[in-house]
């Protein structure tokens, strides 16, 4: 006899897992031997279906890894690559780290800064623009960097960044 359906997953919320999101969390985590190792790849699942993590999926993942919320916020704190809050279309995370820094990182955010209108943390009006400060892109041969959503750019200076912009506009 199969237990009930957890209300986290029935209840009517803009902010329900689908299906195919939760059939793919439990599939996996049925391959660990411990469910909640499923964690990390199950917020990215999340996170694809709403763009962040909204805080009741985090009800909803912990009731199908048999965990607790407070230890699924404990990873979403940790890593800068689950937003906690929405972001715009294009996430702007620029490196921050020791290599940037040292080759203009920080010329950079404030140059993003005073052309968006936004401070690190915001997102423009439009939606469009989301600025963050990230530890470490992995690409410190290539400083100063920027990841927009999924892709980098490198070797940065302020004609770059208006080409980039320019293109995403």
């Amino acid at each position: 006899m199969s237990a009930s359906p957890s209300p986290y997953l029935t209840q009517e919320s803009e902010y329900n897992l689908s299906e195919d999101v939760v059939t793919k969390i439990t599939e996996m985590a049925a391959s660990f031997p411990e469910k909640n190792s499923a964690l990390i790849p199950a917020l990215h699942l999340i996170q694809d279906q709403f763009g962040w993590v909204p805080p009741p999926t985090i009800k909803q993942l912990a009731q199908l890894l048999k965990t607790t919320p407070n230890k699924i916020y404990g990873v979403l704190t940790f890593y800068t690559m689950f937003n906690l809050k929405p972001v715009g279309k294009y996430h702007i995370q620029i490196c921050r780290n020791v290599s940037c820094s040292l080759l203009g990182a920080k010329h950079i955010i404030d140059y993003l800064t005073k052309k968006l209108h936004i401070q690190v943390g915001e997102t423009t009006a439009d939606g469009k623009f989301t600025l963050t400060l990230v530890e470490c892109l992995g690409a410190c041969g290539m400083a100063p960097v920027m990841m927009i959503n999924d892709k980098y750019y490198e070797n940065l200076d302020e004609k770059k960044v208006d080409q980039i912009l320019k293109t995403l506009k």
